[in-house]
């Protein structure tokens, strides 16, 4: 690869679309800690819409942007919540092609899974070990539901990853707690 190429500088933020902004903001502040940055559109501004908004952000005929939100959780890039009313499918499952889930690095998975848990979330399963290049020890992932189906991993790899001889780059970690 040529270094003249562009290339980005890392992941700004998720989109995900909600029913009700302000429930899932809820939900991400007890569950996650996550803290509001700023509200890009609000009840009080008109929603975006028509054909063009439909074209930039392919979005179907007739749908509208109600709410737009964005909030941190922790460090790494920001969370777009959108509200947008109109025709909806169901929230992606890990077997469907795209974006499937958002994964969160934790030190007390347990502890997060059962504030997830009490903040609405169902988890899918019990603190189970991660894949191949994440199994050091100590290591854990469970994914939760979020109230409006998306999916949302914990994961934690105290002992770091492991490479195989051809990676071309480590995956990026939070920096430790101080």
């Amino acid at each position: 690869m040529s270094a003249s190429l562009p290339r980005p500088r890392g992941i700004q933020h998720i989109g995900v679309t909600v029913p009700d902004l302000d429930a899932a903001t809820q939900f991400l502040v007890d569950g996650l800690g996550a803290k509001i940055a700023y509200d890009g559109l609000t009840l009080d501004d008109e929603p975006r819409e028509g054909p063009e908004v439909e074209r930039q952000l392919g979005l179907p005929p007739g749908a509208r942007i109600r709410r737009q939100r964005m909030v941190v959780i922790g460090e790494g890039p920001g969370l777009e919540i959108f509200q947008i009313e109109g025709d909806q499918r169901p929230a992606a499952g890990l077997a469907d092609i795209g974006l499937n889930h958002i994964s969160f690095y934790v030190d007390d998975i347990e502890g997060m899974r059962r504030r997830l848990i009490d903040a609405g979330g169902t988890a899918l399963s019990d603190v189970h070990g991660n894949s191949r290049f994440e199994d050091t020890p100590g290591n854990g992932s469970v994914y939760v539901r979020a109230p409006w189906g998306m999916l949302i991993e914990l994961q934690t790899i105290p002992n770091g990853h492991y490479y195989p001889a051809d990676s071309q780059a480590k995956v990026w970690m939070p920096d430790p707690p101080n």
